[in-house]
């Protein structure tokens, strides 16, 4: 398979990546390992089907014969500059392109205190995803605690779902979030956004500079312990979603030899102007970039799908809509700053790297990522560091080193598959 444009992510970046190109004649290619295109914004399940912008644009996509939407695919290996290896259902596949435009999205930071391992405690986002996926939770009492507006985006979904959420804590304080309500004046579209979450959830109690500091239960999550401005207090709850913020996907990026860059304390893709990245005919565009939400994703994708094709022209006449949703974005990081006081939540035989059981008082014995990874199994598991290591750099202060390049593959893949990178058949 060869195509013009290849768009790694099917979330809001790359979808309208795909959108714009195809829209001039390119032949596009969208890989995404979900079921179903849409990313965590957008995504779809059993009773959750897209409306709306997603829908227009999902339809739209459909409908165009130079446009291939693969989901359900994994990027295995890149072979060569412009060419991938990739997976579906157990079968390999080479995917040729002549632009790539990586659109990976962000995942949530988690920080470990006692109890975080316990059955019925997820992300924020996640518990989003189970309840989009089918996870029955009406009836629930949860407990959403963290930080930004993905804990609001997180209520309204389980509350639509029939749980009831007995309280929104939020580690920022009550001022730094009263000063961040007051500048949505100047975004409109996210203060209608938040004028709505807010009458939604209006009798939930909102707890600002509170965080979870420990969670207890014979066997899964039943109650939390929140520290609230210096005082403790209990909550009864089913389950607990909790995570502090979101993290740029760069592994893909860095592996094709692209430039990281630290932005809001994260390291993110460095892009330039028309969103291209250190490495010629390489695009980035959405969270990957820069966490900013949802508007600030679909306008990168627009940009760098019309960039990709050469019509820079029109790609530069979005570059005023993106400064206004960066503007946002920064507004964002400084409200939402994580509180020194979260570093010091987890007790010496909390878990630190949840995959390996690598307690955090072993792991706090070393002066860097690299120094605990070698004397310990802290990131040798599943998640491959993707969880502990921004933890660890958190809570022991030590430099972001950002995601080095993947070693492939890159996920779980059959043999067969590996076979098809040297040109092997099986």
């Amino acid at each position: 398979m060869n195509f013009d444009v290849l768009v790694i992510g099917a979330g809001p970046a790359g979808l309208n990546a795909a959108d714009v190109a195809s829209m001039h004649g390119a032949t596009v290619a969208v890989v995404d390992d979900n079921a179903l295109p849409g990313g965590q914004v957008w995504r779809q399940g059993p009773q959750q089907r897209p409306s709306g912008p997603a829908r227009a644009l999902l339809t739209a996509l459909a409908a165009r014969p130079n446009v291939t939407l693969l989901n359900g695919v994994r990027v295995v290996q890149v072979l060569s500059p412009r060419t991938l290896l990739v997976e579906h259902a157990g079968e390999g596949k080479r995917v040729g392109y002549g632009k790539l435009i990586v659109a990976t999205g962000a995942r949530e930071r988690f920080l470990p205190f006692p109890g975080w391992t316990l059955p019925g405690v997820t992300g924020a986002g996640g518990l989003q995803a189970l309840i989009k996926a089918g996870m029955p939770v009406k009836g629930q009492r949860i407990v959403i605690a963290g930080s930004g507006p993905l804990l609001w985006a997180a209520a309204m979904t389980a509350r639509a779902h029939g749980a009831h959420i007995v309280a929104l804590v939020e580690q920022a304080p009550a001022a730094a979030v009263g000063r961040f309500a007051r500048s949505l004046v100047l975004t409109p579209a996210k203060l209608l956004q938040a004028a709505r979450m807010r009458i939604g959830l209006w009798a939930t109690p909102y707890l600002r500079d509170a965080y979870v500091a420990e969670a207890t239960g014979a066997g899964r999550v039943k109650q939390v312990r929140v520290r609230h401005r210096g005082r403790e207090r209990l909550i009864d709850c089913d389950r607990l979603a909790c995570a502090y913020g979101l993290l740029p996907n760069t592994g893909v990026a860095a592996t094709l030899g692209c430039r990281i860059e630290l932005q809001a304390g994260v390291q993110a893709i460095a892009v330039d102007p028309w969103q291209a990245t250190s490495v010629p005919g390489v695009f980035a565009a959405g969270e990957c970039t820069g966490v900013g939400g949802m508007e600030l994703s679909a306008v990168e994708g627009r940009i760098a799908g019309l960039a990709a094709i050469g019509e820079n022209g029109r790609a530069e006449a979005l570059f005023a809509e993106r400064t206004r949703y960066r503007r946002f974005a920064r507004r964002v990081h400084e409200a939402f700053d994580l509180s020194p006081a979260l570093r010091s939540l987890a007790g010496a035989d909390t878990l630190l790297c949840r995959c390996e059981d690598v307690p955090y008082a072993q792991v706090a014995r070393y002066v860097s990522w690299r120094d605990a990874k070698l004397h310990t199994r802290c990131g040798m598991g599943p998640c491959q560091g993707k969880v502990c290591a921004p933890a660890a750099a958190f809570c022991f202060g030590w430099n972001e080193e950002g995601e080095r390049p993947l070693r492939p593959p890159y996920s779980p893949t059959r043999i067969e598959t590996l076979l098809q990178a040297d040109g092997g058949e099986a």
